[in-house]
């Protein structure tokens, strides 16, 4: 079991003009493999407001994950890269290149996608696309390692043993 949350970046969805899709889709997948979603927020596309959250997030409720759906791509208010570069203390580039190598599998798009992963403390933030396809396939990417990503990172699980 492990303590996620969701953070939602979206402009039009944080002023109430769009329903959130893509957190459900998160939800779900992360609940299937032992996720218990604590927190859900939806941001507007403001780098400082979605450093704060992220901030909150990891150093105050301590929680295990954070998947972050949106404001991942080539638009000029997307800038959810950028804030959790900001944060992070070591990037886990392997988390997003699968997510991309797996989207590209799926549409040539993907490439487009700066979403990245990293930590800050014991707390893994995950970025992927604001699409529920997007999101869905991104996490597919890596769900196979998550979990022992989750366990290796709270000191429950040291081995690196293949399956």
């Amino acid at each position: 079991m492990f303590r996620a949350a969701i953070v939602i970046l979206s402009d039009k969805g944080a002023r109430g003009e769009r329903r959130d899709q893509s957190g459900d889709v998160i939800r779900g997948m992360l609940e299937s493999i032992g996720g218990q979603v604590v927190d859900y927020a939806v941001l507007p596309d403001e780098k400082e407001v979605i450093i704060e959250k992220l901030v909150e997030l990891s150093d105050r409720l301590g929680v295990d994950l954070v998947v972050t759906s949106g404001g991942t791509g080539l638009a000029p208010r997307d800038v959810t890269p950028e804030a959790t570069a900001a944060v992070v203390e070591r990037v886990v580039p392997g988390m997003a290149e699968a997510m991309r190598a797996y989207g590209m599998q799926k549409t040539p798009r993907a490439m487009l996608s700066r979403g990245m992963a990293g930590l800050r403390g014991r707390t893994l933030i995950v970025n992927v696309p604001g699409s529920p396809r997007g999101a869905r396939e991104s996490l597919e990417a890596i769900m196979g390692a998550l979990e022992h990503g989750l366990n290796t990172l709270a000191g429950r699980d040291t081995e690196c043993a293949r399956e």
